[in-house]
C-alpha cells in the first residue's frame, strides 16, 4: 500500500504535463489565512527551508509538491535521463525546467519568486496557473501537497479590489475536487471559531469526512491560556482530527536554526504544555497522519479513477479519429470530400441519410410537409369568392352585355370573373417555391457539419457557394413554370370540363326548380332556349326575341297603354309584364319642364346604387356557383401540378447535377492547396488531443502496474 502515493505522483506528472483538469487525482490541499503558518508547516513536513517567507502575502500562485522518499541505493529514482546518478542526499525539480537538478535548497526558494513574479508580477498580484515541485529525501514520507494563497480582506500593492474573492474562488476549485483531502490551517493566537479556513472546508466538506484541522503557533499563545479544548475538539469537533504544531519564529529562521533542531524543540514544549496529547500532536505525527490518510484516500478513488480514465480514452480516440490523419495525397481527398457531401446532400433529400434528425424535420420530409400541408391547407383556404363581390359579379355581366339589353348571361363575363379568381393562385405557388429553395438552401449546413468541413473552411466556404449559385440559378426557370402553369389555366376556359359539365347540370336543375326567367342562366352552355307560351306550347326562345315588336304592336291594337315615362306598359285588368336587361335598375326619370314636355335624366353616378331584380339575383347566383366549380377544378389542377414543376425542374435538377458541378467548380490543380488548407483551430484540437490520449494511455499503464493485494 506504500506504492500507492508514488503512482498518484506519476499520474500528477502524467497530466501536468498537458494540463488537464479531466482527471481529479487525490491531494492534500492546505488552506488558511494569510499568515497563519502554511508555509512553515509545510517546511516542517519537508524538513528544509526553501520556501519564500516574510510578512504580507508571500505564496502567490499555488504550489504543487511532491515529496518522495528516497534511499541512498534506490538506483530508479536517482538515475537521469544521461545515464548518470544523483549522489546528493536531498534534491529538487521544477516541472518548468525540466530535468534540472536542483540541490541546494536556497537556489529553489529564488526560482519560486523568479517564477512566481514571471506570472503574478512584482507587486503582491496573484496567478492561478501552478508551480510544480518534486522534492526527493529520505527524510519525507510520500505526500503531494498544494500549498495555496492565504486568505486575505484588504487589496494591498497592484491587487484588484476583489482580490479577496479571487483567492477564495482559486482555494475552492482546489478544494471543490471530491478525491481531496483538506489541511485547514489556523493560528492558535487566534478564535478557533472564526477560521476563515474552516469555514471554506465546511461549505466544499459538510461532513467533514475528508478535512483535518492544524493548529499552529501553539507557543504564541497568551499567557494563561492554552489550546487544549480546541485540540481535544470541544470547541468545533473536526472528523479525521485537529493537529497542533510548533513554527520556527522569525528570529529561528533568521538564524538558520536548524530544522532537526526545531523538531526536537516541538517534542520538549508539546510534552510540558501538553503530555497527556503530546504523542497525538507535532510535525512528525502530522506527517505520518497526513501519509495515512493520503492513502486510504488513494485506495478508495483509485477504482473510480482507473474507470474514468478508460473513458477518457475512448473519447480522445474517438475525438481524433474524427480530425483525420493529416494529409498525403490532397487530389484523392478533395474528390472524396466532394463525393461525400453531393451523397449526403442527395441523402438528406431522399430520406436515407445516415444520422436522421430527431428533432426537427429537414430535407426532403420538410420538401413534403412544404408541398402537403404548407402549399396544401393555403390553396385550400383560399376562398373561390375572396375579394368578389356580388357588385362585382353584376356589374360584369351588364359592361359584357354592352348598350343592348340581354335576354341571357354573357359567357364573357363568367369568363372575366373566374380568370379574375385564378390568377390568385399564381402568389402561394410561388411562395410554394420560395420555401422549397429555402429549405435546399438550409440543407447545404446541414450536410456541411461534417469533420472535413470543420477541418478545412475554405473548402466549405467554396461548397457554399458552388450548391447557392446552383440553386439560385434553377429558380428563375421554376418560377417561370409556376407561372405557366397559372398562365395555361388563363389561356382556356374549358367549360366542357367533365368535372365542371357535372356541376353545371346541378346549377341548371337548381335554377329551373326556382321557376321564373331564371332558365337564362343556362346560355353559358346553350345558346337556344325554350319557353313555355301561355297557350302551353313550347316556343324556341329566338321565335320570342324575334316577335317583339309584334307582340308590342298586338297590345295596343287591343287597348293596352304604353307609359312612355316608366319605359314600360300596362296592361288593364292583367300584371305588367317584366322589364328586361339593366334598365329596370335605372333611376326614376326627373319631372318634365314647365311647358318644355321633355323629361330630362339625372346624371349617372360612377358607382350607381344597384337595385337587383329577381331574375338578376338569380344570375349572380348561378354565376357565383359556376364560378367556384370552375376554381375548385383549377385549384385540384394547380395543387397537383405544381410540385411536380418544383421537383423536376429544381430539387430533382439540383440533386442529379449536384457533384458535377461541384467537381467542375472545384476540382482544379491550381487551387487544391489553397481548399485544402486546415484550419488552424483544428490543428491545434488535433494536437492537444494526441498529447491528451498519450497522457491518458500512460496513466492507463501506471495505474495497471498496480496489482488488487496492494490497496489491502
Amino acid at each position: 500500500m506504500e506504492g500507492l502515493i508514488p503512482v498518484i505522483n506519476k499520474l500528477q506528472d502524467v497530466f501536468n504535463t498537458v494540463g488537464s483538469e479531466a482527471i481529479q487525482l487525490p491531494q492534500i490541499v492546505v488552506i488558511g489565512n494569510q499568515s497563519s503558518g502554511k508555509s512553515s508547516v509545510i517546511e516542517s513536513l519537508v524538513g528544509r527551508d526553501f520556501l519564500p517567507r516574510g510578512t504580507g502575502i508571500v505564496t502567490r500562485r499555488p504550489t504543487v509538491l511532491q515529496l518522495l522518499h528516497v534511499r541512498k541505493d534506490d538506483r530508479e529514482l536517482r538515475l537521469q535521463q544521461d545515464g548518470k546518478l544523483i549522489t546528493a542526499e536531498e534534491w529538487a525539480k521544477f516541472l518548468h525546467t525540466k530535468e534540472k537538478i536542483y540541490t541546494d535548497f536556497d537556489e529553489i526558494r529564488q526560482e519560486i519568486d523568479r517564477e512566481t513574479d514571471r506570472l503574478s508580477g512584482t507587486n503582491k498580484g496573484i496567478c492561478p496557473d501552478p508551480i510544480s515541485i518534486k522534492v526527493y529525501s529520505p527524510r519525507v514520507v510520500n505526500l503531494t501537497l498544494i500549498d495555496l494563497p492565504g486568505l486575505t480582506k484588504v487589496p494591498v500593492g497592484d491587487q484588484p479590489q476583489d482580490i479577496e474573492m479571487q483567492i477564495r474562488d482559486l482555494c475552492y476549485s482546489y478544494i471543490n475536487n471530491p478525491n481531496s483531502v483538506i489541511l485547514a490551517v489556523t493560528a492558535a493566537n487566534t478564535d478557533f471559531a472564526t477560521s476563515e479556513a474552516l469555514k471554506l472546508a465546511r461549505d466544499v466538506d459538510p461532513d467533514g469526512r475528508r478535512t483535518l484541522a492544524v493548529i499552529t503557533k501553539l507557543d504564541l499563545m497568551d499567557a494563561g491560556t492554552d489550546a487544549m479544548e480546541v485540540l481535544c475538539g470541544r470547541v468545533i469537533p473536526v472528523k479525521l482530527g485537529i493537529i497542533g504544531v510548533v513554527n520556527r519564529s522569525q528570529a529561528d529562521i533568521n538564524d538558520k536554526k536548524e530544522m532537526t533542531d526545531a523538531l526536537k524543540d516541538e517534542a520538549s514544549f508539546l510534552q510540558k504544555k501538553y503530555p497527556s496529547i503530546a504523542s497525538r500532536n507535532g510535525t512528525s505525527y502530522l506527517a505520518k497522519t497526513l501519509n495515512r490518510l493520503l492513502m486510504h484516500h488513494i485506495r478508495d478513488c483509485l477504482p473510480d479513477l482507473k474507470t474514468r480514465i478508460n473513458v477518457l480514452i475512448a473519447q480522445f480516440q474517438s475525438l481524433l479519429t474524427s480530425f483525420g490523419e493529416p494529409v498525403d495525397d490532397k487530389a484523392q481527398l478533395l474528390l472524396q470530400i466532394i463525393t461525400k457531401f453531393a451523397s449526403a446532400y442527395c441523402s438528406t433529400i431522399e430520406g436515407t441519410a445516415k444520422n436522421i434528425e430527431t428533432t426537427e424535420l429537414c430535407g426532403g420530409a420538410r420538401i413534403c410537409y412544404i408541398f402537403h400541408e404548407t402549399f396544401g391547407r393555403t390553396l385550400e383556404g383560399v376562398d373561390p369568392l375572396g375579394g368578389l363581390s356580388t357588385r362585382d359579379i353584376l356589374t360584369a355581366i351588364r359592361n359584357a352585355t354592352g348598350p343592348r339589353p340581354s335576354l341571357f348571361v354573357p359567357e364573357i363575363s363568367f369568363e372575366l370573373l373566374v380568370k379574375r379568381q385564378v390568377r390568385r393562385l399564381e402568389e402561394p405557388s410561388l411562395r410554394c417555391v420560395e420555401l422549397v429553395h429555402e429549405e435546399m438552401q438550409r440543407m447545404i449546413q446541414h450536410c456541411g457539419t461534417q469533420q472535413e468541413m470543420l477541418r478545412f473552411p475554405k473548402l466549405h466556404e467554396r461548397i457554399v457557394d458552388v450548391v447557392t449559385n446552383s440553386l439560385r440559378r434553377r429558380l428563375p426557370p421554376t418560377n417561370e413554370m409556376v407561372e405557366n402553369l397559372v398562365a395555361i389555366e388563363l389561356a382556356y376556359i374549358n367549360t366542357k370540363h367533365p368535372d365542371f359539365s357535372e356541376a353545371y347540370c346541378v346549377h341548371r336543375s337548381i335554377a329551373d326548380a326556382s321557376g321564373g326567367d331564371s332558365h337564362r342562366s343556362g346560355s353559358l352552355t346553350k345558346n337556344i332556349m325554350d319557353r313555355q307560351t301561355e297557350d302551353g306550347k313550347i316556343v324556341p326562345s329566338q321565335d320570342i326575341v324575334n316577335g317583339s315588336t309584334s307582340w308590342k304592336l298586338t297590345n295596343l291594337i287591343r287597348g293596352q297603354k304604353l307609359d312612355v315615362a316608366g319605359d314600360k306598359m300596362s296592361d288593364q285588368g292583367t300584371a305588367s309584364q317584366p322589364s328586361s336587361g339593366p334598365s329596370s335598375a335605372a333611376p326614376s326619370p326627373a319631372r318634365s319642364r314647365k311647358g318644355g314636355g321633355i323629361n330630362l335624366l339625372p346624371e349617372v353616378p360612377e358607382q350607381p346604387v344597384m337595385r337587383l331584380s329577381a331574375r338578376e339575383q338569380r344570375d349572380c347566383e348561378v354565376i357565383e356557383r359556376l364560378i367556384k366549380s370552375y376554381f375548385m377544378i383549377v385549384r385540384k389542377n394547380i395543387q397537383d401540378s405544381t410540385p411536380k414543376a418544383i421537383m423536376h425542374f429544381l430539387v430533382n435538377y439540383v440533386k442529379d447535377n449536384l457533384q458535377s458541378e461541384l467537381v467542375s467548380h472545384l476540382y482544379k490543380r491550381e487551387e487544391i492547396e489553397t481548399l485544402l488548407e486546415e484550419s488552424e483551430h483544428i490543428a491545434a484540437r488535433r494536437k492537444e488531443a494526441s498529447e491528451m490520449l498519450q497522457a491518458l494511455q500512460r496513466a492507463s499503464h501506471i495505474i495497471g502496474e498496480i496489482r488488487e493485494t496492494h490497496l489491502w
